[in-house]
């Protein structure tokens, strides 16, 4: 099979990137927004939430605060009432006040386009900061979300044991002028085909091209071993994540 002939990590990727394009030639951005300001806003609000349910609830926030000026006038109280339907209200609400008032205090009431700043903000961590670059400014990031930790894994491109390691190995495989389509196209392929319970590592097209149809076309490689997600928050929200034993020797 060429997958045995060529299963290296540099081929692994070459063919990702390859057919990843092939599916999305278009990445458009799921989370709606209509500036770097409200962009940052959803993706805060996107932590443990769909986007779908995001894309719901901001347009009644946007209608009462869309300006770090209008949102830092708010009450927590006002924005969790507004929020609630995309959990973790209270924390979330006391954030976005939070970082508007540091918007206007110390950046003139713009989101800046520098990592540490953003990084600074209150509820901001630096998957939160990498899709806010990446996004909305266009610098080259490859945050990790859930969706490309599980795929990183499963494709054998990292040795998924945290998203940090996930992030730096994705980055040293893939050229920078990809990430950010790149980034995206691994989330609509992971919530489409590739899902956590829909595919085992060897039923969705990508899976079976890299891995075969079954555990016994890698055993020379050792069985995928499954994903493990904490259940303990990280700095951005989302899960903390890692992977036990990711092959079997």
């Amino acid at each position: 099979m060429i997958r045995e002939k060529n299963s290296g990590r540099t081929w692994r990727a070459d063919f990702v990137s390859r057919r990843l394009a092939e599916l999305y030639p278009q990445t458009p951005i799921p989370l709606a927004h209509e500036d770097p300001f409200t962009l940052l806003v959803a993706v805060v609000l996107s932590a443990q939430c769909t986007d779908k349910r995001v894309n719901l609830v901001t347009p009644a926030l946007f209608r009462l605060a869309d300006t770090p000026e209008k949102m830092a006038r708010l009450s927590v109280a006002a924005v969790d009432a507004v929020v609630r339907p995309c959990g973790l209200a209270p924390r979330k609400a006391a954030s976005l006040v939070g970082l508007s008032q540091i918007l206007c205090e110390r950046h003139g009431g713009r989101v800046p386009a520098d990592f540490a700043a953003l990084e600074a903000l209150p509820g901001v961590g630096h998957k939160t900061a990498s899709v806010v670059m990446s996004q909305a400014f266009g610098v080259p990031a490859f945050p990790v979300d859930t969706h490309i930790h599980r795929l990183a894994a499963r494709w054998r491109l990292s040795s998924g044991k945290n998203v940090v390691q996930t992030e730096r190995d994705l980055k040293s495989l893939f050229p920078e002028a990809d990430w950010n389509k790149l980034h995206l196209r691994f989330i609509f392929y992971g919530r489409e085909a590739c899902t956590a319970r829909g595919c085992d590592g060897h039923r969705c097209e990508i899976c079976k091209t890299l891995n075969g149809t079954s555990a016994e076309d890698t055993a020379a490689d050792g069985p995928l071993a499954p994903l493990y997600f904490s259940t303990r928050g990280g700095a951005s929200g989302l899960p903390k994540m890692s992977v036990l034993g990711r092959r079997s020797k």
